[in-house]
């Protein structure tokens, strides 16, 4: 009997404690803190949040539906088709579509495995890595609903130009015989099963299949619910960073303009790991507050090039010397964009 109180017991405050790390769980808290500690700027906060996220709402629900019709009708398979052929046409081909593969962070993983045992080249799986992380459509849309169209269109074209770049530049290494042996000897297959079937072929008419029928309605759920705690706990972070974080502070770190406050944003976006999802409200709070618009797409795209999901997916499968060059690439490749983007706005 002691044995299964304990058991239980420690059931129950692994379950606790796993609640508590939720993006809702922080809610919560953050506005509790407010209510105890500024009761009176409680209500702003939370109409607020309130208010942005029914603005995002139209973009959740249509990246949803998206993001669903893509897994249901196994549309990886024609990101996959983009590694065939020649490698120029690959390189081109990976950065193109590494902004619009339907992937979630552990499912890359597999995938790069599986393209780079089929004999794919290094410089198109960069390509593809690179671009990735940077946007897929419920981070574009996301980004247009928080930042405006010209913001997700730019970060777009650079989640593109970054591929290419770093494709590019990893071909002329190799052509330099570097990287002649990437891969680690045991590389992971990650969590979301093997490699991508290059002979297989997209069902565009899923509801035909009951099958895919239901891997639609548990995306379409899994995915809403995913996108609703975060773009929440997103808001209600910005709300509190343009109720209480001095503008002037802002402005003085990365306003203005020049390459300083560009750099400046990308080597702090680069640890301040903020999925996609996350980012772009609090990029929208930090341009209200003075952020300029360069230094905003240097944080975004050094940010996500860092993150966790996307470095494990580099270094679970290469040696370090291709994952330094990975890292290197994606910080020169955000200051570039920071001050290119700047120049067009």
């Amino acid at each position: 009997m002691a044995d299964t109180t304990q058991n239980q017991s420690g059931a129950t405050l692994k379950t606790l404690t796993e609640m508590l790390k939720t993006p809702w769980a922080v809610i919560v808290g953050l506005l509790l803190a407010v209510a105890v500690l500024d009761p009176g700027n409680f209500t702003s906060t939370v109409i607020f949040a309130a208010k942005a996220l029914a603005h995002t709402a139209q973009y959740i629900v249509f990246a949803v539906l998206l993001l669903a019709y893509l897994k249901a009708t196994g549309a990886e398979v024609v990101v996959a088709r983009a590694f065939e052929g020649r490698e120029v046409r690959m390189i081109f081909m990976a950065a193109l579509f590494g902004g619009l593969a339907p992937f979630c962070s552990c499912e890359v993983i597999p995938f790069i495995a599986g393209l780079l045992a089929l004999g794919a080249p290094l410089s198109a799986v960069m390509a593809f890595w690179l671009s990735s992380p940077l946007i897929d459509p419920p981070t574009l849309l996301i980004t247009a609903g928080a930042l405006g169209w010209p913001f997700a269109i730019g970060k777009a074209v650079v989640a593109v130009a970054l591929g290419l770049f770093g494709g590019f530049i990893v071909k002329a290494l190799m052509t330099q015989g570097g990287f002649a042996n990437p891969l680690k000897a045991r590389p992971k297959t990650g969590c979301c099963g093997s490699g991508p079937k290059l002979d297989g072929k997209p069902h565009w008419r899923f509801w035909e299949e009951e099958p895919r029928r239901q891997i639609f309605r548990a995306e379409l759920v899994s995915n809403g619910v995913f996108l609703l705690k975060w773009l929440a706990l997103a808001y209600v972070l910005e709300a509190l960073l343009v109720q209480y974080v001095p503008a002037d502070l802002i402005a003085g770190l990365v306003g203005g303009e020049g390459v300083v406050p560009v750099v400046i944003a990308a080597f702090v976006g680069m640890p301040a790991y903020l999925n996609s999802y996350v980012a772009p409200p609090l990029l929208a709070g930090l341009m209200e507050q003075g952020m300029s618009a360069g230094a905003a797409m240097s944080f975004m795209i050094a940010g996500a090039v860092s993150s966790i999901p996307a470095m494990t997916a580099v270094w679970s499968l290469v040696k370090p010397r291709v994952f330094a060059t990975y890292l290197g690439l994606g910080v020169i490749g955000a200051i570039l964009s920071g001050v290119l983007f700047q120049m067009v706005m």
